[in-house]
């Protein structure tokens, strides 16, 4: 008899671990059931009722589950102290908005969620977002005797980067499973979403699975009756004509209407414009919803269920150039009136192809391989995540991914041309937002005097009243004198809100943190707006 179970220790940094590990036997066997159904906790689960509206720090959100007001974790004792201390009137104005946003049904977009189903079934669809099953992965090359040392190592890679693959594909092939089976429930139901925040105060639904904020497309259950609004929404979604005022994309849209009829009535086997779109799934809800209209009797009275997306033009960026009242900075992402949008990737992705050009005529050779290569894509990730506190390095691997993904791209120069255009993008982006990197750097400075000198944590109140502590402290580390079997003592830790803070956690997380909570504040405050 075999154990079906098995105990193990791991030590991961000064912790110790104690692991119950299923026998691989028995791993597999589970794997390989046929499981006729998914069952969920209610508290991760869309409600059929209004939520609970939020009127203190305990009450609010699901009806039977609790729900936290704030996820909290472990480490924040600091800022749980604090909100329990704060009178409670202050923070209505933030149970207002949660209350808000929560209030709002939802449908199922039916016709979506069946085609989303068939591509699901048949071996999925990367380019659509739908993940291919784990047996779709490419085979685990095999060890052959005789093979020299180098051939045997490069196989083991092949077999290590096939195996992470694989273990990438079924975590997203799983996600897309609850996803789907849970619409699926919900198919024929209207229903709600409770939420709540993290500590600096950005909104989520509390549902993990499925959600308004998913990448799966849902209708709207909120009706308003505008057809032209679908015409240019439409447009949006495909990215298509992203620089061009809003006449020129009605204009686009009149042209393509054959093409967006098409989609909607041959998804498959049609012509497929719908799938050359950035968001595939929402524009072919678009064009269903908008043929539906047109061929109404009168389309001007049509009820529409599907929600009209609104996006800011890189959020952080518009915070720091607002906060710097930088003119040229604000001009790039909209904060000031013009008569063609802004981009500010494509204008970053221009003055890094102005930089490579230079580069590339003065013979520098990796300048050279990149030429038709500088896109706005390419760039779009690192614009975007700087202003949250991206590092080079991490940078460098967004460039290296969008890179890898270029088909005609010479991917032994892949390394080398990431690192290129990650000096390139920081020096245009210190260029085109002046104050951005000098307010950044104040940001980091007075959090590591806070933290360094007088010792305490860096803390903040939004706009609408909500304190933030951010929580990051040194570990108490203690060891216990009892012993695993391998004669270690077991090393345990606790976080306390007296010990000093982390410094280099504290002046590092400052200027993201702060932006986020920004950002949020503003969103809760256009719903306060939209409310009233």
């Amino acid at each position: 008899m075999t154990p079906a179970f098995y105990n193990m220790f791991r030590n991961t940094g000064v912790h110790t671990k104690e692991e119950i590990k299923p026998h691989p036997i028995l791993a597999k066997l589970y794997r390989g059931a046929a499981r006729e159904e998914l069952i969920f906790d209610v508290g991760v689960i869309p409600m059929l009722t209004p939520p609970l509206p939020w009127t203190s720090l305990r009450s609010g959100g699901y009806l039977l589950s609790p729900t936290s007001f704030i996820r909290l974790p472990d480490m924040a004792l600091q800022q749980r102290f604090l909100l329990e201390k704060t009178p409670v009137q202050e923070l209505y104005p933030s149970f207002d908005s949660l209350n808000m946003l929560a209030l709002c049904p939802w449908i199922i977009n039916k016709p979506v969620l069946d085609l989303i189903i068939e591509v699901f079934r048949n071996k999925g669809n990367v380019e659509l977002g739908i993940p291919r099953p784990p047996s779709e992965c490419e085979p685990m090359p095999k060890l052959i005797p005789g093979l020299s040392k180098t051939e045997k190592a490069r196989i083991n890679r092949e077999r290590i980067a096939i195996k992470r693959r694989r273990g990438e594909m079924y975590s997203l092939w799983c996600d897309a499973l609850y996803k789907l089976s849970i619409a699926k429930h919900f198919e024929n139901k209207v229903f709600w979403f409770p939420h709540n925040m993290d500590f600096r105060g950005r909104v989520y639904p509390c549902p993990p699975h499925f959600n308004h904020l998913g990448k799966l497309h849902m209708g709207s259950n909120l009706k308003f009756i505008v057809t032209s609004k679908l015409y240019y929404d439409v447009i949006n979604l495909t990215g298509f004509k992203k620089r061009d005022p809003i006449h020129e994309r009605l204009r686009y849209a009149d042209e393509v209407l054959p093409e967006i009829l098409d989609s909607a009535d041959h998804p498959f086997t049609g012509r497929q414009w719908w799938m050359k779109s950035d968001e595939p799934w929402q524009t072919l809800s678009c064009c269903m919803e908008l043929a539906q209209a047109l061929r109404s009797p009168d389309p001007s009275k049509y009820v529409c269920h599907l929600p009209i997306h609104q996006d800011g033009s890189c959020n952080g960026l518009q915070h720091y150039a607002a906060l710097g009242r930088d003119q040229q900075g604000a001009e790039q992402v909209n904060l000031q009136p013009c008569n063609v949008p802004q981009d500010v990737y494509s204008g970053v992705a221009a003055l890094v192809e102005r930089e490579r050009a230079k580069d590339a005529a003065n013979g520098v050779h990796i300048a050279q391989v990149l030429e038709g290569f500088v896109k706005r894509k390419v760039v779009k990730q690192t614009v975007m995540t700087v202003v949250y506190g991206v590092t080079r390095y991490g940078a460098r691997l967004q460039i290296l991914k969008q890179l890898r993904d270029i088909t005609n791209f010479p991917q032994d120069h892949c390394w080398q041309a990431a690192s290129y255009l990650v000096n390139k993008t920081f020096l245009s982006l210190q260029e085109m937002f002046t104050a951005t990197r000098q307010i950044q750097d104040w940001f980091t400075e007075s959090a590591r005097l806070i933290s360094q000198v007088r010792g305490q944590p860096v803390e903040w109140v939004t706009p609408l009243g909500l304190p933030i502590v951010q929580p990051y402290h040194k570990l108490t580390v203690s060891k216990s004198p009892i012993t695993t079997k391998t004669k270690n003592p077991i090393i345990t830790s606790r976080w306390d809100m007296y010990e000093r803070p982390n410094i280099l956690k504290q002046k590092n997380a400052f200027p993201p943190n702060f932006i986020h909570s920004l950002d949020s504040c503003h969103m809760m405050l256009t719903s306060l707006f939209c409310q009233r």
